[in-house]
């Protein structure tokens, strides 16, 4: 059973920093695209970056781009979304996502495992 826990979020001002942090277990990731979405209130469920295990393609939403790095760690089977110069808007609930494809996967419906999220509030 694959089992995805999601550390890292909290309360930080506009223009701050957070590294969120996903840890994977449950089988071998070779094999698996990860991604990271969020939901903020009111508002549905969106694609925020993307990456496959074994090559390390990467792939990001237009409102992230630039300020948004997703990295993996093979030997500790952990995904990573680096997260500067946060505004307001991007105040959220962040999920970690995983799915047994090669490629970058972009919609929620396409991934097979979730997290439970972990919150990121930005303070204007």
């Amino acid at each position: 059973q694959v089992q995805l826990v999601e550390s890292g979020g909290g309360l930080v001002q506009a223009g701050g920093s957070l590294r969120l942090s996903c840890a994977a277990s449950g089988r071998t990731f070779s094999a698996y695209a990860m991604g990271w979405f969020r939901q903020a209130p009111g508002k549905e469920r969106e694609f925020v970056a993307a990456i496959t295990w074994s090559l390390g393609n990467t792939y990001y939403s237009d409102s992230v781009k630039g300020r948004f790095t997703i990295s993996r760690d093979n030997a500790k089977n952990t995904v990573y979304l680096q997260m500067n110069n946060l505004k307001p808007e991007d105040t959220a609930l962040y999920y970690c996502a995983a799915a047994g494809y090669i490629r970058v996967l972009t919609t929620s419906r396409e991934y097979d495992y979730w997290g439970q999220g972990t919150q990121v509030t930005v303070s204007s």
